[in-house]
C-alpha cells in the first residue's frame, strides 16, 4: 500500500551519546516505510563525535536530512517548535534520539491515519529498556480511545512523546511547542490540542523502545523538579483545562512522588506506573 509522505522530528543536544544516536537513526532508516525526510534540529553546539555521526548518516542518504540549528541550548520544547516549521510534510512522527522504533512503527501508525482521515495525533504504548530494546523491563499501559485519552489527561500525559505523530497543521493550530514549560512540552502541547477539539488515541502495542537509566528517574525529582510541575499545572488550572479538583488530584500525588528518594521514586514508577514487559 503507498502512503502519504512523512517527516520524522528529532532534537539533539550536546550531552547525548553517539552510539545511542547511531541507533536510534538505524531504527529509523529500517522503517518498512522510509520517510521522505528527517528534521534534526541541534539544540546548541554539539560534540565533535556527535556532528561527526551526523554527517556520515547525511552523506550516506543525500537529502534525506534537513538541519535547524543555532548557537545555545534552549531545550526541548523551544527545539521541537523550531523543528516543527521546518517540516515539509504533513504527517510528523516523533522520536527522541536515544530510542528505539521498531521497524513497523510507522506503517502502522499511517495505517491508522489512512483509515480514519479525522484522526489527529496517534500514540503508542512504550516498552522501556536498560540495556537492549530486545530485553524490555517494563511496559506502559495508556488509555486507547478518546474518552480515556481524555479523562487520564486531567492527571498525567496521555501520551509518551517519542512514539508520537500527529498532523503539523493541527499542532500550529494549538499553538506549537512552547519553550515555557521544561520537562513538561509534550504534556502542555497535547492538551491544547485536545481542548482544541483534536482526535486521538493510542495503539494498544508498544511501537517504540525507551531506554532508561538511574538518571531517568533522577530527572524527575528532586526540589529543582517541583517548580516545574507547578508552574505546567497552575497554568493548566489558569486555563480551565484542569478544574481546582483535577489540580489538586494531579499535582499532590505528583509533588509527593517528586520529594522521594530516586530509589523509591524509581521503585513507584517501575512497579506502580508501568507493567513488567512480557517480550
Amino acid at each position: 500500500m503507498r502512503y502519504q509522505p512523512y517527516s520524522f522530528l528529532l532534537s539533539i543536544y550536546g550531552k547525548e551519546k553517539p552510539q545511542y544516536l547511531r541507533e536510534a537513526l538505524d531504527s529509523m532508516l529500517s522503517q518498512t516505510v522510509a520517510p521522505s525526510e528527517i528534521v534534526m534540529v541541534k539544540d546548541g553546539p554539539l560534540t565533535l563525535e556527535l556532528d561527526a555521526v551526523l554527517d556520515e548518516y547525511d552523506s550516506a542518504n543525500p537529502g534525506l536530512f534537513k538541519f535547524v540549528a543555532y548557537d545555545e541550548n534552549r531545550g526541548l520544547g523551544y527545539a521541537l517548535s523550531r523543528g516543527i516549521l521546518a517540516c515539509s510534510n504533513e504527517i510528523v512522527a516523533r522520536m527522541d534520539t536515544d530510542d528505539y522504533s521498531f521497524s513497523d512503527r510507522i506503517e502502522r501508525q499511517l495505517a491508522e491515519f489512512e483509515a480514519d482521515p479525522e484522526l489527529d495525533m496517534l500514540g503508542a504504548q512504550v516498552y522501556e529498556f536498560i540495556e537492549s530494546p530486545d530485553k524490555p523491563i517494563s511496559v506502559s499501559s495508556l488509555p486507547l480511545d478518546e474518552v480515556g485519552i481524555a479523562a487520564y489527561s486531567k492527571r498525567r500525559n496521555p501520551f509518551r512523546h517519542t512514539p508520537m505523530m500527529y498532523k503539523r497543521s493541527r499542532v500550529l493550530e494549538a499553538g506549537n511547542y512552547s519553550a515555557d514549560f521544561l520537562f513538561f512540552e509534550d504534556w502542555d502541547l497535547f492538551n491544547r490540542m485536545l481542548a482544541h477539539g483534536n482526535k486521538g488515541r493510542n495503539l494498544c502495542a508498544p511501537l517504540v523502545a525507551m531506554r532508561i537509566n538511574a538518571d531517568f528517574f533522577d530527572r524527575r525529582g528532586g526540589r529543582s523538579y517541583l517548580p516545574h510541575i507547578w508552574k505546567f499545572k497552575i497554568e493548566q488550572l489558569r486555563r480551565g483545562y484542569f478544574s481546582p479538583f483535577d489540580f489538586c488530584a494531579s499535582f499532590i500525588p505528583h509533588a509527593l512522588v517528586c520529594l522521594m528518594p530516586n530509589g523509591l521514586r524509581s521503585l513507584v514508577y517501575t512497579k506502580m506506573l508501568r507493567k513488567k514487559a512480557n517480550a
